[in-house]
């Protein structure tokens, strides 16, 4: 119960809600575990909660026409997902997946329209989330359309910065770990394609590789590649050089 309520209250959308609100949410809300691999819902399931992330990571995903995955998203702790079907009441859409072991919070549909209807805030925080995930995918989609795979796989790692780099004294250190099929899904390529790649970019000295995490060695030349601006990157750099440290088996 104390962790459910840590959640919601450290939750974005929620932060502007008094303590009351808060204990009122949690509540009406439960909390469910979920394996590493163990789906939380498939298309046509009923869209009857907003679900957040108390702890692991939750990977959102289509299945195409081929059987191969196509990656939409991750989501990690104090992010809700499947927020579109509960706001309309329309089944779900598409498959959410545990990439590890999960802590899922579920809150009823109703409570959730009943905050957007009472709470600005809660509505405009929606509504931003509901954009930033429609440029996120049009910009996929953009790259999936006219770009080559070494374009898309770096137009990806300048993406994952945003969320997940951390800038050290070698470059910039991605936190999140990643398989190559991982990142093959995401780009719409294939895993041998991206080992390739990936192998391309560490002996050109742009990445470096150590137990699943990349560190993007010159992020400005990557950019520029593909012709994007560079992103922003928090200043972690203690954090950084440890995760570092630890890749490379140092103490």
């Amino acid at each position: 119960m104390a962790d459910k309520y840590w959640s919601l209250n450290h939750c974005e959308l929620f932060e502007r809600l008094t303590d009351e609100q808060i204990k009122r949410l949690e509540s009406v809300s439960k909390t469910r575990p979920f394996k590493r691999g163990e789906l939380v819902y498939l298309p046509t399931d009923a869209g009857n909660s907003v679900l957040m992330v108390a702890s692991g990571r939750i990977k959102i995903y289509h299945i195409t026409n081929e059987g191969k995955q196509a990656v939409l998203g991750l989501v990690d702790p104090g992010e809700i997902f499947g927020e579109l079907a509960a706001l309309d009441d329309t089944p779900r859409e598409e498959f959410a997946e545990a990439m590890v072991s999960s802590h899922v919070i579920m809150i009823p549909s109703e409570s959730l329209r009943h905050l957007v209807e009472e709470h600005p805030s809660v509505s405009l925080g929606v509504t931003k989330l509901l954009g930033l995930r429609r440029r996120r995918i049009e910009r996929r989609l953009k790259s999936l359309l006219f770009r080559s795979n070494r374009d898309r796989l770096i137009h990806l790692l300048l993406e994952l910065t945003e969320k997940y780099g951390r800038q050290t004294a070698d470059g910039v250190l991605l936190t999140i770990k990643l398989a190559h099929q991982d990142l093959a899904s995401i780009i719409g390529s294939t895993r041998e394609t991206v080992t390739v790649l990936l192998g391309e970019l560490q002996t050109e000295r742009l990445v470096e590789i150590h137990s699943r995490q990349l560190l993007l060695r010159n992020i400005e030349q990557l950019a520029q590649s593909i012709d994007v601006p560079v992103p922003k990157v928090r200043f972690g750099e203690d954090l950084g050089n440890r995760l570092l440290r630890e890749s490379r088996g140092g103490t």
